[in-house]
């Protein structure tokens, strides 16, 4: 029997990656993403063709619901969805992020605080709080699989970013406590935190600090270059697997060497 996954943020990026990955391994993926710009996001979000087309590659795996994190009723529904058209849930991932900042901490508007975490951290609160329940109704002995998307800037200071540290630092917090909540179940909690890696979040950072080009960025990552999307996915998709299972509590550095 097919496994089967809820991703969000999954318009594009490394949420698209995992979708795509996922897919590609013959999981079923309900695929979820706002398709909407928000406040406090000064740039671009992905759009409703981007999530169709992300669904669009794999007809008979992935469904597409248009979902806003920050929303409970949202994203409880999305994982129904999960359950209802296919049968059951055996992993969540939370991708689902903003970019904000630029200035200094104590210059740090109420909007942009607001959305890094209503986005950041309330989106992968209400995934658990939606996932959860239903990883847990899969019968024992389960192999239920909770994975968030922190970042390298949870493990250490940015510049004009402290908003974004706080909020990383928040998502490997939760899943800290997550994992310890579940322990005994079979249902494993773990975060990936990724290095700069070639994604529209990263080109708004570039942006944040007027650089010319995001390659500038590679220069922090012992790689030497900006990592790929789907080089963060496989880091992804390997914890969503029954094979993790001897991994919780814990972060994946899929960061090229940005915290060595």
């Amino acid at each position: 029997m097919s496994r089967v996954a809820v991703v969000t943020g999954a318009g594009r990026g490394i949420g698209a990656a995992v979708v795509d990955q996922l897919a590609g391994q013959g999981w079923r993926v309900v695929a979820v993403d706002i398709c909407a710009d928000i406040p406090g996001a000064g740039y671009r979000l992905g759009t409703r063709a981007d999530l169709a087309a992300v669904a669009k590659r794999w007809p008979d795996q992935v469904l597409d619901v248009v979902a806003d994190v920050r929303d409970q009723e949202a994203v409880t529904e999305a994982v129904a969805v999960a359950e209802r058209e296919f049968g059951g849930l055996d992993a969540a991932v939370a991708a689902a992020a903003i970019m904000a900042g630029g200035r200094p901490l104590w210059e740090t508007t109420d909007a942009e605080w607001d959305t890094l975490f209503d986005t950041g951290v309330r989106g992968v609160f209400t995934l658990a709080r939606a996932a959860v329940p239903a990883l847990l109704r899969r019968p024992g002995p389960r192999s239920g699989r909770f994975v968030a998307l922190a970042s390298a800037a949870g493990h250490t200071g940015l510049w004009h970013l402290a908003g974004y540290n706080a909020a990383k630092h928040a998502v490997v917090g939760l899943i800290r406590g997550l994992a310890t909540d579940l322990r005994g179940t079979g249902v494993t909690a773990t975060a990936v935190s990724p290095g700069s890696t070639r994604t529209a979040m990263l080109d708004a950072t570039a942006a944040l600090y007027d650089l010319e080009s995001v390659e500038e960025f590679s220069q922090h990552q012992l790689a030497e270059r900006l990592l790929a999307p789907e080089e963060v996915a496989a880091a992804v998709c390997f914890l969503c697997g029954e094979q993790s299972s001897a991994i919780t509590g814990t972060v994946v550095h899929a960061d090229g060497g940005f915290t060595a």
